[in-house]
């Protein structure tokens, strides 16, 4: 840090918004798996997961996780060795982690839709020796993905164990046959409630890698991010103590439990606060709806593109949220056109949030009792505030810090930034140096404290010399009332080198043409930045986690 710094961004101006709780140091449990043991012991018959009509007490994941683990070490899994978990949101996923990291082994959890040459690049980078997943990826094309791979150990889970209720919906598949005794994978469920004991020699401390987390690839091949266990431990209790829920939350996992998201702001926090997780497999917003009015949730985390399918189901009422103290957004932009709908709509409002990977998730997120400001000159809603321990700070293409509300590249350094990529020393050095995560996003800080991000540095579009930053265009697009998704992207141009293209989907039952939509933006953007190109399409790509792919439309553009 320059001695300029000292005086602006490590002054931490944001401190004084925060509360007296946001702003207490905190104290974590060791490890997750150290907290559940502090639950246990206190309230064992709590409910922990809530799997349709399936639950589950802390108590019996404490021992049902105790003998996956118990199998896997009896099966030779040893300290340090990497689990890989290929699960969608189902108890299955939350006993095969607990287990693996009783076993005392590094889990990689990976994104289901993954095809099999990606899921062999992450077993193969992260030399996994054993691969946890649904029976029917199994039998497709996880059996023979990992046989050209480290991979020696195999359990597979039929995610219709742990409830009755089979919602046609998401859980739409039929149970596989038992499998036999030469069969080259063990029953997941069945491991489960062996009663097998856990190793009492592999305890996992702060500094011990938790998670191997592979980021999606949008540049080059996808490293492994090495999120410890105190890392997740830090962001877990930050968002215990800092969300102000009562006692024993209700969570409801919106995100995916393999995304950073879902793992620590769901699982995390809820297990850390002693509370029930509910789960619903994957998104169907029928589904999510319903469990909604079923369970009462009082806190849950998603990317906008979910909260927009909410809010398009035509079953959908203000009642379904009644019971939320909070709504976080992460893991893509948030319009603020969006948040002003829902909350016109719905009621609550939702709080943005900011973070990556390699933050294990939030490194800044707009706090209870306060609204994130708009900034008046772009119309970028703000992410968030970083936290106590967390240092933020805007930098420019040679690395010097600029003032306050000047666009420069996002820095972070605190207690969540990992130590670095999985056995990828020259890309830990060039993103990490001396500790400090280079984001690759392009943000500023108001004077208060309140980061905006403007977007990926990657993205901005260069149109006749002038810089094009997707989001702002986006944003004007959310406030067309028939827009429902929206995505810019730059594509190539004979006069202009670049222009802007914009890719959309429709509210329900909302008509509207190309033309409209350019000539909309035209009246409110300056005349290099309105979208000369507008495509209608019925749905946007899109991740696991919810985040529009402008990758693959930049590709729809090249393959065109």
């Amino acid at each position: 840090m320059t001695d300029d710094s000292a005086s602006r961004y490590a002054a931490k101006p944001w401190l004084a918004l925060l509360s007296d709780a946001q702003r207490a140091p905190v104290d974590p449990a060791r490890t997750l798996v150290h907290a559940l043991r502090r639950v246990v012991a206190e309230t064992p018959d709590r409910t922990f997961l809530a799997y349709f009509d399936g639950r589950l007490t802390y108590r019996e994941v404490d021992e049902l996780s105790d003998s996956v683990a118990g199998h896997l070490a009896a099966r030779g899994l040893e300290r340090g060795d990497r689990v890989a978990i290929l699960l969608q949101n189902s108890p299955h996923f939350v006993l095969a982690l607990l287990g693996a990291w009783k076993a005392g082994a590094v889990v990689v959890p990976v994104n289901p839709m993954y095809k099999s040459g990606e899921v062999g690049h992450v077993l193969r980078d992260g030399e996994v020796a054993a691969l946890i997943c649904s029976d029917r990826a199994w039998q497709s094309y996880l059996r023979e993905t990992a046989a050209d791979s480290p991979v020696r150990i195999a359990l597979t889970g039929c995610e219709l164990d742990f409830q009755t209720r089979n919602d046609a919906r998401v859980l739409s598949f039929e149970r596989l046959p038992q499998a036999d005794d030469t069969d080259d994978a063990d029953d997941l469920t069945a491991v489960a409630r062996a009663g097998h004991k856990a190793p009492q020699d592999r305890d996992l401390g702060p500094s011990d890698i938790a998670l191997i987390s592979y980021t999606s690839g949008t540049s080059g091949t996808p490293k492994g991010a090495t999120n410890t266990h105190g890392n997740i431990m830090y962001n877990a209790e930050r968002q215990r103590t800092g969300l102000e829920l009562p006692d024993a939350p209700v969570y409801f996992a919106l995100a995916p439990l393999f995304h950073i998201t879902g793992m620590v702001c769901q699982l995390g926090a809820c297990l850390d606060s002693a509370g029930t997780l509910v789960l619903a497999y994957r998104f169907e917003a029928g589904v999510v709806l319903d469990a909604f009015a079923e369970h009462g949730p009082h806190y849950t985390v998603g990317p906008s593109t979910a909260f927009m399918a909410l809010a398009a189901h035509p079953a959908v009422t203000r009642d379904h949220f009644a019971s939320f103290r909070m709504i976080s957004s992460g893991g893509a932009p948030l319009p603020p056109a969006l948040v002003e709908k829902f909350r016109a709509g719905f009621g609550p409002y939702i709080r943005n949030g900011y973070g990556l990977t390699e933050c294990t998730a939030p490194c800044a997120s707009v706090p209870p009792g306060l609204e994130a400001p708009v900034d008046p000159v772009s119309g970028t809603l703000a992410v968030g505030l970083p936290g106590p321990e967390t240092v933020v700070r805007i930098v420019d293409d040679q690395g010097q810090e600029v003032p306050f509300g000047e666009q420069g590249e996002i820095l972070v350094r605190g207690p969540q930034v990992v130590p670095g990529y999985w056995r990828r020393p020259d890309a830990t050095a060039e993103t990490f140096p001396d500790g400090e995560l280079r984001t690759g996003d392009i943000g500023f800080m108001d004077a208060e404290g309140w980061l905006y991000v403007v977007d990926r540095k990657k993205d901005m579009i260069n149109a006749s010399g002038f810089k094009v930053w997707p989001r702002e265009v986006e944003d004007v697009l959310y406030t067309h009332p028939a827009v429902r998704e929206a995505a810019v992207v730059g594509v190539p141009d004979g006069y202009r080198g670049e222009t802007v293209k914009a890719y959309i989907s429709l509210r329900p039952g909302a008509e509207t043409d190309p033309g409209a939509l350019a000539e909309y933006c035209r009246e409110r953007l300056a005349a290099y930045k309105y979208p000369r190109q507008v495509e209608i399409l019925p749905d946007l790509p899109k991740t696991a986690s919810g985040k529009i792919l402008r990758r693959e439309l930049r590709s729809r553009v090249n393959d065109g």
